[in-house]
């Protein structure tokens, strides 16, 4: 099953700070929601457990996240690949970096997930609007931490 997705996200910070946050894997990793067990394992990947129900299938799918700031060109990719219930899923996402110009950045995002497996037959379309809702309130996380300068301990 493929999945794709786009939207935008303004955030209320100039750019540097936008680059610094998505710089820090767990900076980022803090804003997916409804994500357990993350665990940094380099210096821009991480490993995340997503607890998920479908239909009858209920459990854990266990992923990989690579986060791939180029500022240089202006973006944002992450990759990730992953499973779990006899299921597959991989997904590649690019955002671009805009300077507003004013002190204000606007992340415009688009990408495609392929699912398989059993939750992609039983989820069916049912899955996408769960998919895209996910990605972007993790956006919006990030928007809102990025604005309100979090830091990590």
């Amino acid at each position: 099953m493929q999945l794709s997705f786009s939207g935008q996200e303004q955030v209320p910070a100039p750019p540097a700070m936008v680059w610094a946050f998505v710089s820090d894997p767990q900076r980022v990793a803090a804003c997916l929601p409804g994500v357990q067990d993350v665990r940094v394992v380099g210096e821009r990947e991480l490993e995340v457990g997503v607890p998920l129900q479908a239909g009858l299938l209920r459990g854990t799918l266990k992923a990989r996240v690579h986060i791939e700031p180029d500022e240089n060109a202006g973006q944002v990719r992450v990759r990730i690949s992953g499973g779990g219930l006899g299921s597959s899923l991989d997904v590649t996402a690019l955002s671009a970096v805009v300077d507003q110009g004013n002190g204000t950045t606007r992340l415009d995002w688009q990408g495609a997930a392929t699912l398989g497996g059993p939750l992609a037959k039983m989820g069916g379309k049912a899955i996408e609007p769960r998919v895209h809702a996910m990605i972007a309130r993790t956006f919006s996380n990030m928007s809102a931490a990025i604005a309100r300068g979090d830091r990590l301990a």
